[in-house]
């Protein structure tokens, strides 16, 4: 974390967008410590949303972005009839294997957006309704949407934790230091 830091005061954007998307990823991570595979799946409110369920969706969201930044398809395509997968673990997933998968994911846009030539290169939208058509957007814009996007979701961790256990995310912090 320090690097990150020092990288924000040298005026590294590339260095300071990455390290709020981390920051961010280990709010939905740190949600996770201590709970058991059958607490990361259980729904504690009204929703369908679990912890298991969050870190898998992150983690297909930003491999999906990033594959569309790099023009690829992405590893796990989801439509109308499977898009309720991606907010839940199947019983062959694990808490462990997601996290692992994220992992490699993160890395992996660290990476392309680090080499990338400049923030300002752009890709298209897909041909969703909700984009304009013939859309088209930055890594700048790439960086700031991931961070939103699990930002959003640490919230909602943040909140089917203290319903599940009253941990609260300052004491995860604590626990997380202790290792």
């Amino acid at each position: 974390m320090v690097t990150h830091v020092a990288a924000e005061t040298q005026g590294d954007e590339r260095g300071a967008l990455l390290a709020f998307l981390e920051e961010q990823r280990g709010g939905i991570r740190r949600a996770l410590l201590g709970l058991t595979e059958e607490q990361a799946r259980s729904r504690p409110s009204a929703s369908e949303l679990s912890l298991g369920g969050l870190l898998k969706h992150v983690a297909e969201v930003e491999q999906g972005w990033l594959a569309r930044a790099r023009q690829e398809p992405p590893e796990v395509h989801r439509d109308q009839s499977n898009w309720h997968e991606c907010f839940r673990l199947t019983d062959d997933e694990t808490v462990a294997g997601q996290l692992a998968y994220w992992e490699r994911v993160a890395g992996e846009t660290e990476k392309y957006i680090r080499s990338a030539p400049s923030l300002d290169d752009t890709f298209p939208l897909p041909p969703d309704p909700w984009f304009p058509p013939e859309g088209r957007v930055s890594l700048r814009w790439l960086c700031l949407h991931l961070i939103r996007e699990t930002a959003r979701h640490a919230g909602h961790a943040d909140i089917i934790r203290e319903s599940l256990d009253g941990k609260t995310a300052f004491e995860l912090v604590a626990l997380e230091r202790r290792g």
